[in-house]
């Protein structure tokens, strides 16, 4: 994948060159030279950074200013290359997109990712002290998971825990986001919860996956169920903190008898 962005941004600066170096009448083109000079210094700081986010505001501003130049009756004669230019800026800016989501995405589940996961906790703890408000970070472990795996099939357990992601997007509220910390654990942000308002949505989760997955073990169906760490996050806390903590009320739920959530301590 960092290949991939490597690809797009060295195509960017093949691109940004070749916009620079266009040739237009310099007798009928006022400020051109201006407007090259700073497409230049805008692929210098391209090739200083390898982050899709700060290319994607790179293009931004180059965009503004193409779409500036093409509508200046001083360049009325090169508008079709500048044209050309903003559209293949526009497609290179779409592309740089969805590759930034695909980095964050797990490719399995749907779920965010661990890079996913740090931007989208880095974005919500930010909003949280501002606002003075809590976030509640819930990690869940899926029960007797190797049980799963090797009785059944590697297979069948990676649909159990796409079916886990499937399930928690459409119970969790639109403003809440999982994460696929490793393996068969999982992570789950709500902003602006209580204690008792994230176990009540852990507790809806656990019992909509329960209805909803049945495996065949031991000649008997059996529901699909996890173990939950809830922690809600103080002011200022790191997420491995938050995350340490949620860790170890998830290892109590884990040792008192699987299929429950545990409040962490704080």
């Amino acid at each position: 994948m960092q290949e991939a962005i490597k690809q797009k941004q060295r195509r960017l600066l093949r691109l940004v060159k070749s916009s620079g170096a266009t040739k237009i009448d310099q007798k009928s083109v006022i400020d051109s030279d201006d407007y090259y000079q700073q497409v230049e210094r805008y692929a210098e700081q391209i090739r200083k950074t390898s982050s899709a986010d700060e290319i994607i505001s790179i293009l931004d501003i180059v965009l503004s200013e193409t779409r500036g130049l093409r509508f200046s009756n001083e360049v009325f004669s090169a508008q079709e290359q500048v044209k050309l230019a903003e559209q293949k800026i526009e497609s290179l800016k779409s592309e740089l997109e969805q590759l930034r989501g695909l980095v964050q995405i797990d490719q399995m589940t749907g779920a965010l990712n661990r890079r996913g996961l740090d931007e989208c906790f880095k974005r919500e703890a930010a909003r949280a002290d501002r606002n003075a408000q809590s976030l509640g970070v819930i990690l869940i472990d899926l029960d007797n998971f190797k049980q799963i795996n090797d009785n059944l099939g590697h297979q069948y357990g990676d649909s159990v825990l796409i079916n886990l992601v499937t399930l928690a997007k459409e119970t969790l509220r639109p403003t809440d986001s999982i994460a696929r910390f490793g393996g068969e654990e999982f992570v789950i942000l709500l902003p602006d919860v209580e204690m008792e308002e994230a176990l009540t949505i852990v507790h809806r989760l656990q019992n909509n996956l329960a209805r909803n997955s049945l495996l065949q073990l031991n000649d008997q169906e059996t529901p699909i169920t996890f173990s939950a760490g809830v922690a809600l996050r103080t002011f200022g806390e790191y997420q491995y903190s938050v995350i340490s903590r949620a860790d170890k009320a998830l290892y109590q739920a884990k040792r008192t008898g699987k299929n429950r959530a545990i409040p962490a301590l704080t």
